[in-house]
Formats: C-alpha cells, sequence, structure tokens
C-alpha cells in the first residue's frame, strides 16, 4: 500500500522550505493537479491491493512494492543532485522507523486487506492521524488538546461504526480490522519517531532509505516463507493492478507528495489527505461492487470529521502554518 510517504511531516522545513500561506492568491495550479492526483491515485491503490492479494500473499505484494519504489525515489533524489549517504548516526534511527512506518505498515496493512472489503479497510488506515495524535503526548510532549481528543472522540465513533457490529455478531473481534488498525498505529509510531530524531540527510533520501530498510525484512520473510514470488503467474487484472500500485501509488505518489509540500502550505497538504477515504471507499463500490451501507458511510464521515478537527490549521489565518496545536 502506498500512502504518505514514512514519517514525512508535512511542515517540515526540509520538505518545504518555500511553504506559502494558505490565504496567499498564488498557489500554483501545479499544487492543486498533484493534489488531486495523489487523492486518485491513494484512494484507487485500495481496490486494486485487493485484487492482486486475492492471487498473491502479502508478503510477496510488499516486496514486489517496497524495493522498486525504494530505489525509485532514491534514483529521483540523485538525478536532483541531491547526495544519497545518511550519517552513520543517523542509520540505526532510520532502521527504527522504518521497522513501525514501512514494515508494520505495510503488512499489516496488506493481510488487513486480504480478510476485510477494501472500503472498510482505508477508512480504519486513515485514521493514522489520530493516533499520531494521540501518542505524539508522550513522545514528543506535545498537549493533548480539547481539539485532539474530539478528533479522537470521532475516530473512535467511525471505528465502532465499522467494528461494533461484527464484534457483536461473531463474539470476538474480527482479525482484518483490527490488522488495519494495528497498522494504523505502526505507521502512526514510525512517523512520531521519525518527527523525535534529528536528521541532516533530505526528507526524500530518507524516505527512500526507509523503503528499503523496511522492505528487506519483508523481502527475506517472503523468500524464506514463500520462496521467491512470480507476478506472471497473476490473471491479467492482476497483474495490471500490480503494475499500477508499483509505477503510481508507490513510486509517482511518494515524489508528488515531496513536491506537493514544497508547493503548499503544511495544512494545505495535510487536509488534503482527507478525500483520499472517500475516493477509496468510492473505487471499491465501483470496481469491486462492494456495498456501500449505513454503517460505512457514518463511519467515514466520522472519520474525516476526526481527521479534519485534528488536521485543521489552529488560531487566525494570520498565525504561522504548518504548527500542529
Amino acid at each position: 500500500m502506498a500512502d504518505p510517504p514514512a514519517g514525512e511531516a508535512p511542515g517540515d522545513d526540509r520538505a518545504a522550505p518555500a511553504a506559502r500561506r494558505p490565504g496567499s492568491d498564488d498557489l500554483p495550479p501545479a499544487g492543486f493537479l498533484l493534489l488531486a492526483a495523489l487523492t486518485l491515485f491513494w484512494g484507487s491503490n485500495w481496490p486494486a491491493m485487493k485484487i492482486i492479494l486475492g492471487e498473491m500473499s502479502p508478503w510477496g505484494f510488499r516486496l514486489l512494492c517496497l524495493l522498486p519504489a525504494g530505489c525509485a525515489l532514491l534514483a529521483i533524489a540523485r538525478l536532483s543532485g541531491l547526495d544519497l549517504r545518511v550519517p552513520v548516526r543517523e542509520r540505526w534511527r532510520l532502521v527504527l522507523c522504518a521497522v513501525f512506518a514501512i514494515s508494520g505498515w505495510h503488512l499489516l496493512t496488506a493481510h488487513g486487506v486480504s480478510l476485510i472489503p477494501a472500503g472498510r479497510a482505508v477508512i480504519i488506515a486513515f485514521t493514522m492521524p489520530l493516533w499520531a495524535a494521540l501518542l505524539a503526548a508522550p513522545l514528543l510532549g506535545e498537549a493533548l488538546t480539547r481539539r485532539k481528543l474530539l478528533g479522537l472522540a470521532f475516530g473512535l465513533g467511525g471505528l465502532a461504526c465499522l467494528i461494533g457490529p461484527e464484534v457483536a455478531v461473531l463474539g470476538s473481534a474480527p482479525l482484518g480490522a483490527f490488522l488495519v488498525l494495528a497498522a494504523a498505529f505502526s505507521w502512526a509510531l514510525g512517523s512520531l519517531l521519525f518527527k523525535r530524531f534529528a536528521w541532516t540527510a533530505p526528507t526524500i533520501v530518507l524516505a527512500g532509505w526507509q523503503l528499503l530498510a523496511g522492505g528487506l525484512p519483508v523481502a527475506l520473510g517472503a523468500v524464506v516463507i514463500e520462496g521467491i514470488p512470480d507476478p506472471t503467474a497473476l490473471s491479467l487484472e492482476a497483474q495490471a493492478a500490480l503494475v499500477y500500485t508499483i509505477a503510481f501509488p508507490m513510486i509517482f505518489c511518494h515524489w508528488a507528495w515531496f513536491k506537493l509540500v514544497g508547493l503548499f502550505p503544511a495544512a494545505i497538504a495535510a487536509i488534503g489527505t482527507l478525500a483520499i477515504p472517500i475516493v477509496g471507499v468510492l473505487a471499491s463500490a465501483l470496481l469491486l461492487g462492494e456495498a456501500i451501507g449505513a454503517a460505512e458511510l457514518a463511519a467515514l464521515v466520522l472519520v474525516c470529521l476526526g481527521l479534519a478537527v485534528v488536521l485543521a490549521p489552529p488560531g487566525a489565518p494570520g498565525r504561522r502554518q504548518g504548527h500542529r496545536s
């Protein structure tokens, strides 16, 4: 699964040195095109994952996604004239962040999507900023404000809409939903660890190395458990979905995200991700025929409200953007 790049903080000055004010009239049109492309590709990636995982194991799927994407990001960085070296003292930190934000996130989401509808999975997965807001208190010393608590309440309400009825019927927690929920926690933890440490390498270089560092144990696990995956054994539909996932959600969207945060203020870039679960739900209904019932609609509304509360810029328009309360 390709999602907002591991550990990337939209307000990171290294990633967005020329951030503009949200109220300015000269926001570049190219930024809006990138934002629309990100929303479309990351949202529609969820039904694509479901198609692939119907014929390939999560281990093999992630092996084929992570390593090519990591190499592509580093190639883009090198062609941009950036130094690919990471100082020795920062390498163990990078590996630690990659364990949670790459290995944990990608394996857990892949296993989860193989067990539950893709539309439900994307809603649960995109509660990750809510858990980041909660974990920021003990890890970064950020205040757990009323705004964050309200956002968490909305998010938990959305989860209850999806998971609650299944728990009541089955008598036990549905495994797929909790795997995706664990993935959201893993991504949040890896992102906050990334934010906690000091880095000197460019963010896109760090992201590329994280994809490789996090993808290596996945690759080893795939080879040991199942052997080297054979994408030629997939149906034409699954092969097309795999090529799409690697080329657009994994490679293009990672590059586009770093480009976007250099064009737009942090608040606009972050709030733009609100539409991703909406696209994911609609794409899953269109491509996979998944039903959109009252529970899915209620959960989608509550989660998006929660994200809006947490990600919305605090204070008056004149205050410095990129600050998170």
